[in-house]
């Protein structure tokens, strides 16, 4: 007689198994939130080939096309542009693609950022204790006293102060990534510190402890891979803060620069014109911009629910 025994899983295999994926497979808003998520960074990422052109190239850009309605050939040019185009004849889908490119790319540098210091003073305070917990924590109660918003403009505003005058327009997106990612590393520490309190404290810790592992050892080898689960889940709604906090900068004046546009920037240059009949230049954009953090945000929603051991 044969035993047939089944064949080994695939690594593939075991993860669509998984119960995060059950759990994806069986959330129609996940999945959606999902879908329009990555359409939308495909298409900022791959913008220099889909874009039918470049906004930012003046050699490329004619005036007579400004205010072409979306879909409408032009009355002087004969052009037509799928979304309009703005006052300087750029045609809006293509600008939104390379705007896109600008947000998206602060708002994940502003979060890498924000991750690795928040992650880095989170196990320091929470392995540590003492005083040194007490410092850390005490400077993360007081930022969380203002508004985010408010502290990344103080902190732009502090950073461009300082950088030479000449070099601000180019700085000006590093400076901007700077002032968010220092804005939202608090919540991120906390979490992370307390995490640390409770995993310290364990058989496999202590362990380590015997054997002569260094602090730094077993903070990074040990307890990061435990505390990293609610790490992503913040991740992922801090994304979408980061580009809504990036884009209101931006509207305002304090982001990126006008040969650098982001979404926020071309809101900012579309509200001048919303009241004069075009209202393109302004509705794209900020559709783009609420679909982005909509799809970013829902994920991170999705996400808080499925690794929630509470909810299960």
């Amino acid at each position: 007689m044969s035993m047939s025994s089944g064949a080994p899983k695939t690594r593939f295999a075991r993860a669509w198994d998984s119960d995060l994926a059950w759990a994806f497979r069986h959330s129609p808003i996940a999945m959606v939130s999902f879908a329009m998520a990555v359409i939308l960074i495909f298409a900022a990422a791959f913008a220099p080939w889909i874009a039918p052109h470049n906004p930012f190239d003046p050699a490329t850009l004619n005036l007579m096309n400004g205010f072409t309605p979306p879909s409408t050939p032009n009355a002087f040019t004969n052009e037509s542009f799928l979304l309009g185009t703005d006052n300087q004849g750029r045609d809006v889908f293509s600008t939104i693609l390379y705007g896109m490119r600008i947000s998206l790319f602060v708002g994940f540098s502003a979060v890498g950022f924000a991750m690795v210091l928040g992650i880095t003073l989170g196990l320091v305070a929470g392995y540590f204790g003492g005083w040194t917990d007490a410092i850390i924590m005490r400077i993360a109660d007081i930022q969380l006293t203002f508004p985010s918003i408010l502290v990344a403009m103080l902190i732009f505003g502090i950073a461009t102060s300082i950088t030479p005058v000449e070099y601000r327009e180019q700085m000006a997106i590093w400076v901007l990534i700077i002032a968010i990612g220092l804005s939202d590393w608090v919540q991120f520490a906390r979490v992370v510190r307390g995490a640390t309190f409770v995993e310290k404290g364990k058989e496999y810790v202590q362990a380590a402890r015997l054997i002569g592992r260094s602090p730094v050892a077993i903070m990074v080898q040990h307890i990061l891979p435990n505390v990293l689960s609610p790490v992503l889940v913040i991740a992922t709604i801090s994304l979408a803060l980061a580009i809504i906090a990036e884009a209101t900068l931006s509207f305002l004046g304090v982001g990126a620069p006008p040969t650098q546009p982001s979404l926020g920037t071309l809101i900012s240059i579309g509200q001048d014109y919303l009241f004069s009949g075009e209202w393109w230049i302004l509705f794209f954009p900020a559709l783009t911009l609420l679909a982005l953090a909509l799809s970013v945000n829902l994920l991170g929603d999705w996400l808080r629910d499925v690794l929630n051991p509470r909810l299960r």
